[in-house]
This record gives structure tokens, C-alpha cells and sequence, in this order.
């Protein structure tokens, strides 16, 4: 059985409960820490799925391996092979399938909410969560968003980044974070002082550590209800068969 590539982009940023969705289900994947210096797999084919986490970089940097991961994208997409990123993964997503990434109107920094869009993707990929809630719950830590590339459908927005989720055929890109755990969010609180120095006063979109972690505990089961939702349809178009 063909592992799924997960690439971490920084050592703070893993795969989280992702790792742990995969687990429960013996579904066998495999690390490339590019934070590490690890190179970029040359063929997407070696993979039933690739998954991108986040990261603090912008996928507009002129860093090696972004290119690199971009055409590996493409790849899969061709193979139908699915993608699905978080965040900085994303963002990859959109930009190597046509998309751009810009600044976001706003940053957005702790838990959140996002409302389901009414198209056929959603309801294909939310199935009766959608038709039961319509809202979800999220982490967000994001100064950036990606554009809808060609072909892609939005299943998420909200008032302040409309462009929280898209899918295209078997692929999903986040915005938001449905990946975190308790111990992720815990050490991303660690570099708050540095992601809001200069905003005097605080936006209403970005929450201060105490508070994020105060509601950690409410927050992130009902959060981890939606990214079983997401990852189990996204499991769904695993390509176990794709030609070596």
C-alpha cells in the first residue's frame, strides 16, 4: 500500500491530528521534513495521497523547494493523485493549479468560525454535517490567502477572509486549521509577541494566548468533528493504483 507524503515545512508546524486521523485507520504515511533540508520526491506516483501542512514562510518567497513542490502538485493533479494542504499548504495548492496568494484584509490569529457555501462541492464534501450546523468551528493563523484557481469551488468563508476552503476534483486546500492539537497550540502561542507586534490596538480576528487557550478545551472537539468530516472525504479518493 502506497503511503501518503505529509510535508512539514517547519519543525512547529506537523502533521498533528492528521498523523492521528491516519493512525486510527492504518492508513500508512510517510514524513518529508523539508524544514530539515529534505529533498522534494520527484514523482507524485510514489504516493496515494500528498498532504502540505503550514508554515511561517509565504509561498511567494524565493525558496528553493517551492517550485519544486508546486510542479509535484501538478503532478498529482494530473495522476489524480489527492492534495490536501493547510494553510501554507494551501496556499501551494492554489498557486500551483493557477491561483495567486496575497495579503489577507486581515490576520487572522486563534479560534474562529466559517460558514459552508451552498454549491455542490460542499454538500458533496460536508455531506449532512453541512445540512446539521452550516457554521464551523477553526484555528486560524494566517496574514495571507490564496484565490480560487480555475476549476475550484469554495466549501468555506467568513466575514473577514472569504476564501477559507476550496476543493478541486480530489483535492482540498484549507485556510484554516483543522489539523491542531493541544500541544501545537500551545507552542504556536510561544511566537504571538512577534506575529502582533505593531497592531496597537488588536483586531477583533486575533485572539491573545490566554484566550486561545482557555477555549481549547470546548473549542477543539467540536473542531475535530469537522476535520474527521474533511478527512474522511478526502480518504475517499486515495489512488492506490497509480503507475509506478
Amino acid at each position: 500500500m502506497k503511503p501518503i507524503a505529509i510535508f512539514r515545512h517547519t519543525e512547529t508546524e506537523g502533521a498533528g491530528y492528521f498523523a492521528t486521523f491516519l493512525d486510527r485507520r492504518s492508513i500508512p504515511w510517510k514524513l518529508i521534513a523539508i524544514d530539515r533540508g529534505e529533498t522534494v520526491p520527484a514523482q507524485a506516483n510514489e504516493f496515494s495521497g500528498i498532504c502540505l501542512m503550514g508554515g511561517p514562510m509565504s509561498v511567494n518567497d524565493p525558496l528553493p523547494w517551492i517550485d519544486k513542490v508546486c510542479a509535484l502538485i501538478r503532478a498529482a493533479d494530473a495522476g489524480n493523485i489527492p492534495v490536501i494542504g493547510h494553510c501554507l499548504g494551501g496556499q501551494l495548492i492554489s498557486k500551483a493549479l493557477g491561483g495567486s496568494i496575497t495579503r489577507s484584509p486581515v490576520k487572522e490569529i486563534g479560534w474562529g468560525s466559517v460558514s459552508a457555501d451552498n454549491n455542490e462541492s460542499a454538500r458533496q464534501w460536508l455531506g449532512d454535517w453541512r445540512e446539521e450546523t452550516g457554521m464551523a468551528t477553526v484555528f486560524q493563523w494566517h496574514g495571507e490567502t490564496f484565490s480560487l484557481p480555475p476549476g475550484a469551488q469554495r466549501i468555506f468563508t467568513n466575514e473577514f477572509c472569504p476564501n477559507q476552503a476550496f476543493t478541486r476534483g480530489p483535492h482540498l486546500a484549507l485556510q484554516c486549521h483543522v489539523e491542531m492539537d493541544v500541544e501545537m497550540i500551545s507552542e504556536w502561542c510561544k511566537s504571538w509577541a512577534a506575529e502582533v507586534e505593531g497592531l496597537d490596538p488588536l483586531p477583533a480576528t486575533l485572539q491573545t494566548p490566554e484566550q486561545m487557550l482557555a477555549e481549547t478545551p470546548t473549542r477543539l472537539p467540536t473542531m475535530r468533528r469537522l476535520a474527521d468530516q474533511l478527512y474522511s472525504a478526502w480518504i475517499r479518493g486515495l489512488n492506490y493504483s497509480a503507475s509506478e
